[in-house]
């Protein structure tokens, strides 16, 4: 089955089981089937999917991220102190884990194509990513607590594991507790990370896009958490400050300068 094939069959599919999409329309062009893949994808609430379909979902992400390639640590320019700065796509990163930026419900984001990372991971992850993290939540009985920390497979990712955390949501000013909470995401994937024995982990910038946290004053939060964290364990786990933003990246820069 060629890759074309492979995206008609998953989208066929996807619109099959619903009986409210039976009568959209399939685009002929591939960039537009891709963004329809997707979009199903991102509204698909989380269940289980029939063999087959997994199976021709995997090879077809594990494609797609051929294309795009993958980036490894031996990749990205060393900083100091087992820190890295990379600007680019997360989900091309293979470290041990990358850090999810979630909301509370920790389904990922149902928003068709959104622009979060939260729909970037899921979406190339599969949507197996979101049944276990279904399980997780209805096993919790509650919502997810900002500044905690949960762990997953990373399934198409080239990550081994996805470690979600909800950061805080600033309104207005910054406070204290803002500031603690921001902290507290960073300190609870570090954790969780040396828990599983893993040996490099990548943060995405929590809370500055969709969660309005001041990109300079995050990026501060980050930076020192982690070199608190390093000199209080004596970690040797290697951290990578992913950023997407050149904004985000010229902040890091100087931090870690």
């Amino acid at each position: 089955m060629t890759q074309k094939e492979r995206l008609l069959y998953l989208i066929k599919y996807l619109i099959k089981e619903n009986d409210e999409l039976k009568s959209l329309d399939i685009p002929a062009e591939d960039t537009a089937r891709k963004y329809l893949l997707r979009s199903l994808m991102n509204v698909r609430p989380a269940k289980s999917a029939a063999k087959d379909f997994l199976n021709i979902q995997d090879k077809y992400l594990q494609e797609e991220k051929a294309k795009k390639g993958v980036v490894s640590l031996a990749d990205i320019p060393f900083v100091k102190s087992g820190i890295y700065l990379w600007k680019g796509d997360i989900t091309r990163l293979s470290a041990d884990a990358i850090v999810n930026a979630a909301n509370s419900a920790m389904l990922g984001c149902f928003v068709p194509c959104h622009g979060c990372i939260d729909n970037a991971i899921h979406s190339a992850a599969g949507i197996e990513l979101r049944l276990e993290c279904s399980r997780i939540m209805e096993k919790q009985k509650i919502k997810e607590p900002t500044g905690k920390a949960k762990i997953t497979k990373a399934y198409n990712l080239p990550c081994r594991y996805v470690l979600h955390t909800v950061g805080p949501i600033v309104y207005g000013e910054v406070t204290k507790r803002d500031c603690d909470l921001l902290s507290d995401c960073y300190r609870s994937c570090l954790e969780l990370a040396a828990e599983y024995q893993l040996k490099s982990i990548a943060f995405c910038c929590i809370s500055t896009g969709e969660f309005h946290f001041p990109n300079k004053t995050a990026a501060e939060i980050a930076v020192q958490t982690v070199k608190d964290y390093q000199k209080k364990t004596s970690s040797d786990m290697e951290v990578i400050f992913n950023v997407f933003k050149d904004c985000d990246y010229e902040i890091y820069k100087q931090l870690l300068e």
